[in-house]
């Protein structure tokens, strides 16, 4: 424990940083998976065969393991953060998509049939009606995705991604030199430490935007 607690006042900075662009890397997918997936799922929910296929898509890409994908993205974008933002896109879509789907399955059809008898056009009942209902079942997408990611960024490192998985591949590249074990047991735990942190903060999220009534 005292190599340990050496070794995290000793690169206190570096940790800093390197956990900063973690979390960073992972909240800057979610978003952009989470705009794309939603629109996914708003264009395919109404057709079973749409949904079937959208979600068949992104679960295939889900079954490619991350090393494979990485290196299929390394000779199109190169090494570092473009290959490793495309891929955490890409593995986040599924529980996102496939949430939104059935958020907005789940609305009540008379809930939207009352709205456009008083004259809401489908534009209308999407953004104020449908989505929000749907809300609590694509922010549960968003915070199954970004503990997902969490983990899959630290292998992002092989592409040379930013965020801690540097610092858990360079201690495991090391073993037997004095700080090689510290390294990579603080790069692993401050990965479940931020999980845990994005996690209680999507917590805070869902009860502050979420209606009372879908509580």
């Amino acid at each position: 424990m005292g190599a340990l607690w050496d070794f995290v006042v000793a690169r206190r900075q570096q940790l800093m940083t390197d956990s900063y662009l973690h979390v960073s890397a992972v909240i800057q997918s979610v978003i952009i998976a989470t705009i794309a997936a939603v629109i996914i799922g708003i264009l395919v929910y109404r057709s079973p065969v749409g949904s079937s296929v959208a979600t068949a898509l992104a679960s295939t890409i889900l079954t490619v393991p991350s090393f494979a994908l990485l290196g299929l993205l390394i000779p199109i974008l190169g090494l570092g953060v473009a290959p490793t933002i495309t891929a955490l896109i890409l593995y986040a879509l599924l529980p996102i998509i496939r949430n939104t789907i059935i958020g907005l399955d789940a609305v009540n059809p008379a809930i939207t049939d009352a709205a456009r008898g008083v004259g809401m056009n489908r534009m209308h009942v999407l953004s104020r009606i449908e989505l929000p209902i749907a809300w609590p079942s694509i922010l549960t997408g968003m915070r199954v995705s970004t503990q997902m990611l969490m983990g899959i960024l630290a292998i992002a490192a092989y592409a040379k991604g930013p965020g801690l998985g540097n610092l858990i591949f360079s201690g495991l590249s090391r073993v037997g030199s004095p700080n090689a074990v510290p390294q990579a047991l603080v790069g692993t735990v401050l990965i479940v430490i931020l999980a845990l942190i994005l996690d209680g903060i999507y917590v805070v999220i869902g009860r502050l935007t979420t209606s009372k009534g879908l509580q």
